[in-house]
């Protein structure tokens, strides 16, 4: 097992429970006799590059990238030098209307994570050009459970739920305890429907600084 930091304590009853086995169990098969996205090294990079003690808000994706050299392991991004998918290009001009940074040249958002979003897809992993054919194996219950231990060990965290794949979650989160902001997929085919406009990165700032707590630096250009 990679080194998962300070995850290590609060995901140790997931990684012991025999339904975390069966999606191990599952991979090995995968990753033997398919192309599997991400590198089986890069799996839990939203844990690895966003320690527990410093989740400030939760960004769901729906499962990875399924073509060549894009997913890493953390939702919406992809590596350096690849072409920006549709949906993160859409991102990028909300995040300009909303808080005046230009798109940045490269669709990465290893800075997001470090700025204390957790990057997390529901499912990890993915079959190379099958999109959610991992979606049955376990992954579900796994992100369904890091989502309740967030929202009751923490407070004050803000649940970014974009498209109806992410809007299912809300009942995982306590909202008294918790900011949930809610609105459309940035894909092409929703965008114009409520994620254009939703202003949810100077929302997410504004409730973090609410409650004392520092801001994000969403801007990837420096």
């Amino acid at each position: 097992m990679i080194d998962l930091g300070d995850w290590k304590e609060p995901l140790a009853p997931l990684f012991a429970d025999e339904r975390y086995q069966k999606i191990r169990t599952f991979l090995i098969g995968e990753y033997r006799s398919h192309t599997v996205y991400p590198d089986m090294y890069d799996i839990f990079n939203c844990f690895r590059y966003t320690p527990y003690a410093k989740v400030k808000a939760v960004l769901l994706g729906q499962d990875p990238y399924h073509n060549a050299g894009q997913a890493h392991g953390l939702c919406f991004s992809v590596q350096d030098g690849v072409p920006k998918p549709p949906s993160l290009e859409n991102m990028f001009k909300e995040l300009c209307d909303d808080l005046g940074y230009p798109p940045a040249p490269s669709g990465n958002l290893t800075k997001w994570a470090k700025e204390g979003v957790l990057l997390m897809n529901t499912s990890l992993t993915v079959r190379a050009h099958q999109a959610n054919s991992h979606a049955n194996c376990g992954w579900s219950w796994f992100t369904d459970a890091v989502i309740s231990l967030l929202s009751e060990r923490k407070e004050h965290l803000v649940f970014l739920l974009w498209g109806g794949n992410a809007r299912r979650k809300k009942t995982l989160i306590d909202e008294k305890k918790h900011l949930i902001l809610e609105c459309a997929h940035p894909s092409p085919l929703s965008a114009y429907n409520g994620f254009f406009g939703c202003r949810h990165f100077s929302k997410t700032n504004a409730y973090l600084t609410a409650h004392g707590i520092a801001p994000i630096d969403w801007n990837l250009n420096d």
